[in-house]
């Protein structure tokens, strides 16, 4: 059963209501997804081989909006990896993020989004970068998916989920951050976060999610989909170990679902 509303809690716009808020093609993409499939449910599918990634895809593909990849910890990645995946979000209409954390020079940005083995723009929806190189990574990033032919969305990592990040301890990083997103707005479609740091302009993504607060030995550090969803006032709950690691992904993910939507709707106006 959806959690009760607190009156004391904020209310916010259905995810369909905000997509004439979002400028980028792929966070108004998202948007319909999401209310679509009833579903603000990534799994993070940090797996090591191409066929265990495949069958992820597929397993949990109907219970997710977003499936988000770590191309570069593949150990058997082909030509033909991205496409097959393609195929797969086709299938069951979810996005696919490419985790690679962008952080260099535009000029430089273009050849790793374009090119290298992994060609992340002839399949990614979206991809994700630290502000910290300026907001020449943008344009980097747009002329790789312009040079592919394909829409992008842009992540800003404007927080982060892990003990003593640099970005918590820098007061300028995260609002210096927000306004080069403002700034860009038809490129970046939201944020990695553990807040709502903007306006319903863009979409805010939260990792280290689990049914049970707490943390792991490397830092991570866990929040449950009831308080990024409703205390945070996020959109999109980041789970990877909850999912990819239990014995019945496609149960775990449905569980996961469940609980980011029901938290989700307790919410809206």
């Amino acid at each position: 059963m959806p959690e009760q509303k607190d009156a004391k809690e904020p209310s916010r716009k259905t995810y369909g209501k905000r997509t004439d808020d979002v400028a980028n093609p792929v966070g108004k993409r998202l948007l319909q997804i999401m209310g679509e499939k009833e579903s603000n449910l990534c799994v993070a599918a940090d797996v090591s081989t191409k066929s265990a990634l495949l069958a992820l895809a597929e397993e949990v593909g109907p219970e997710i909006c977003i499936l988000k990849t770590h191309a570069d910890i593949i150990s058997d990645w082909d030509a033909s990896t991205g496409a097959e995946l393609g195929e797969i979000a086709d299938k069951h209409n979810f996005l696919i993020f490419e985790d690679r954390k962008f952080a260099d020079i535009g000029n430089t940005v273009v050849g790793q989004c374009a090119g290298g083995v992994h060609r992340i723009a002839e399949w990614a929806h979206i991809v994700n970068a630290h502000s910290v190189a300026g907001p020449g990574i943008i344009q980097g990033l747009l002329k790789a998916a312009e040079q592919a032919g394909r829409e992008l969305g842009i992540l800003l990592l404007a927080e982060m989920s892990s003990e003593g990040n640099l970005a918590m301890a820098c007061p300028d990083y995260m609002p210096k951050t927000v306004d080069m997103a403002k700034s860009n707005s038809s490129a970046v479609l939201g944020f990695i976060s553990q807040n709502k740091v903007a306006g319903d302009e863009f979409l805010y993504l939260t990792p280290g999610v689990q049914l049970a607060p707490g943390g792991d030995a490397l830092g991570q550090q866990y929040n449950t989909p009831h308080k990024v969803l409703v205390e945070k006032q996020c959109d999109v709950v980041i789970v990877g170990r909850g999912v990819y690691k239990a014995d019945d992904p496609k149960a775990a993910a449905q569980e996961y679902r469940r609980a980011a939507w029901d938290a989700y709707t307790s919410t809206i106006l």
